[in-house]
This record gives structure tokens, C-alpha cells and sequence, in this order.
């Protein structure tokens, strides 16, 4: 039987030094300030937030590679075609 990993309610924290630009740090001190929060929740918030959006491009990236190569043989009449545009004039009644 295999033993189910537990998630622990905090997450794990390690400590580390890190050089961010000094704009950057003054904005996210003020953020901290005006929250009433230490400055480590607002650089992990901002991190966090910040490889969502990296994870969601990378994956917008993928699909859109696959698309290309997945209409990558149709001609440009076959993709309006597969897109619903008509090619010919509909008979007027």
C-alpha cells in the first residue's frame, strides 16, 4: 500500500539572500507598509504571481506550437475554409 505524501498547512520556508533591483525593493517596502505585512509576504506574493504567469505563457506557447504544426500542411483556402469563411457568394433569392 502505498503512503499518501500530506501537504503540510504551512508551506516550507527556506531563508536566502537575494539582489533585486533597488525601485523594485523601495515598491514592495511601501506595498509591505501600507498592508501592514513584512516585506518576505509581499516579495512572495509578487514571486508567486509572477511564475503563475510565467507557467501560463509557457503553456499559451505550447498550444499555439501545436496548433501551428497541427494546421502546418493545410493550404490558405483549406484554413479559411476550417476557419467557416465562404468562399463563394451565397445564391441571392
Amino acid at each position: 500500500m502505498k503512503r499518501r505524501e500530506r501537504h503540510p498547512a504551512v508551506p516550507v520556508k527556506r531563508r536566502t539572500t537575494l539582489t533585486l533591483p533597488a525601485d523594485s525593493l523601495m515598491q514592495a517596502e511601501q506595498i509591505a507598509r501600507s498592508r501592514k505585512v513584512n516585506l518576505s509576504t509581499v516579495v512572495a506574493e509578487a514571486l508567486a504571481e509572477g511564475l503563475r504567469l510565467h507557467t501560463a505563457a509557457e503553456r499559451s506557447e505550447q498550444v499555439l506550437n501545436s496548433y501551428r504544426k497541427a494546421f502546418a500542411g493545410f493550404s490558405s483556402e483549406e484554413m479559411s475554409i476550417l476557419d467557416g469563411v465562404l468562399l463563394e457568394p451565397a445564391n441571392r433569392r
